[in-house]
């Protein structure tokens, strides 16, 4: 047996030793369980059982870890230890989805990790940087005209056009331009299918094989439609790549670096795996980067003398640019550490769910092999037990305070950790940078709240965001 963290003294304990809040025969804790706010579940039921306690959803025993130390080392076991559930796998692969680096475990990760990875290199990233300044500047068309009609701004839709025309355009070099256009037809597919496949994963009867309501219906179709899209991107990366050989030595987009990477001798890698892995951006990347983008928008409102040291920040270093180049926007350190603390107190994963490959332990708790662990990520980093201040939005801490700073960095884990960290991170952060930097540089924030009036309510399907934020702007001077 595989140890991960040295026990105390005594026996182990098993699943059945574990406190947890009680179920009910058959079902378990399936009927108390809300996957729209499951991390909020189970964030309260780790102030009321430890950090360490028990579910069980039907057959499904889960193990719930709270302890950001324990919680990293098995993100670090990582793909020997531990895995994607093989219910996620299985789920996803019958809604007909391309098995892309999220959802791969094993030797086939392992051979989509070191392509993608080639893809994600910072230097090909940094490359595409006038591209997402073109997008950026869009934004800022689609808001001045937004702020001169008085028009509420619905924030999360107009972000995941923004992210949505970032991705396609660095990831595949397609110009789908939803921020200039009303047609959102591959928007609205992309919002379906995250919200479904996580819906499926709580759900105790696979209903939809037998009774297929019209979301499923739906979904089918949205599924589809985005398969035939990202096909279609491969196919023409592919075209422009035979007509000029030398986008092999310098690829424009990450779908050419994947797919030299993928025709090296003995890669391992054919189209499908490719087509995985597009999905998986366009999914991953839309929606992540859209929701941490709003949270930090509606923390930034909250506010105000923080916002108004990040304008300033950007100012200052954009000079007379309208928009801050690659070189600017790494000056925008106090900007960095503003995405980082919304990360920390809105994470757009507050949990991150694994599967045991083997028999192993957390902590004094045995894990047989199969078994989950549900790592919940919010917990210790918004904990007075190890943060000052632990709830209040400061961004100053990841500056100022080395102390502070290391603890903040070793709490909070966005990205994930070990072998498995996001490969788009670097991306995601020069995105929120410079659509924060667009907003901040050109317009004033009138208002930023919900239809209630009141904080806006987390929503989790897969990713953790906002509900309901709309945004009033006036431009900059007028």
């Amino acid at each position: 047996m595989d140890t991960l963290a040295a026990p105390p003294a005594g026996a182990l304990r098993q699943f059945a030793d574990l406190p947890g809040p009680r179920g009910v025969p058959v079902f378990g804790n399936l009927l108390q369980m809300d996957s729209t706010r499951v991390h909020q579940q189970v964030e309260a039921w780790c102030e009321e059982f430890g950090p360490i306690f028990k579910l069980t959803l039907g057959k499904r025993r889960i193990v719930v870890v709270g302890d950001h130390a324990l919680i990293s080392t098995v993100l670090r076991d990582r793909p020997d230890g531990f895995q994607r559930s093989n219910r996620l796998q299985d789920i996803s692969a019958e809604m007909g989805m391309s098995s892309g680096l999220f959802i791969s475990n094993g030797e086939v990760w392992k051979r989509q990790r070191r392509m993608v990875m080639a893809g994600f290199d910072p230097v090909h990233v940094k490359r595409y940087h006038p591209f997402l300044q073109r997008v950026a500047e869009r934004l800022i068309g689609r808001w001045q005209r937004a702020a001169s009609d008085g028009r509420r701004i619905e924030l999360q839709a107009d972000l995941m056009r923004f992210t949505v025309d970032a991705v396609a355009g660095l990831a595949f070099g397609e110009d789908v331009n939803t921020l200039e256009s009303d047609e959102d037809i591959i928007q609205q597919h992309l919002n379906r299918i995250f919200p479904m496949l996580f819906a499926r994963i709580f759900k105790l009867l696979p209903t939809w094989r037998w009774w297929p309501s019209a979301e499923d219906r739906a979904l089918t179709r949205s599924v589809a439609e985005v398969q035939a899209a990202v096909q279609g991107f491969i196919a023409k990366a592919r075209a422009r790549m035979a007509a000029n050989p030398a986008l092999r030595e310098e690829p424009t987009n990450l779908l050419e670096a994947m797919i030299v990477a993928a025709d090296e001798p003995g890669s391992g890698i054919d189209d499908e795996q490719v087509a995985g892995n597009v999905l998986t951006m366009l999914l991953a990347g839309e929606d992540t980067t859209a929701n941490t983008l709003a949270w930090m928008v509606w923390l930034l409102w909250s506010h105000p003398d923080v916002m108004a040291r990040a304008r300033e920040e950007v100012d200052r270093a954009c000079g007379d640019a309208a928009l801050p180049s690659l070189e600017q926007l790494g000056e925008l350190d106090y900007l960095d550490a503003c995405a980082h603390e919304t990360m920390r107190l809105r994470p757009v994963a507050p949990i991150n769910t694994l599967q045991a490959i083997r028999d192993t332990q957390v902590g004094d708790v045995q894990l047989r092999a199969g078994m989950i662990v549900m790592g919940v990520m919010r917990r210790d980093p918004t904990s007075e037990r190890h943060l000052d201040h632990a709830k209040t939005f400061d961004p100053d801490r990841w500056l100022e305070d080395a102390r502070q700073a290391g603890a903040a960095k070793r709490l909070s884990m966005p990205f994930g950790a070990g072998p498995r960290i996001c490969p788009g991170r670097y991306l995601a952060l020069m995105e929120i940078k410079l659509a924060m930097a667009a907003l901040l540089r050109h317009f004033d924030i009138v208002s930023v709240d919900t239809p209630d009036g009141q904080a806006p309510r987390e929503h989790l399907q897969l990713s953790m965001g906002p509900v309901g934020l709309a945004m009033r702007l006036r431009a900059r001077g007028a």
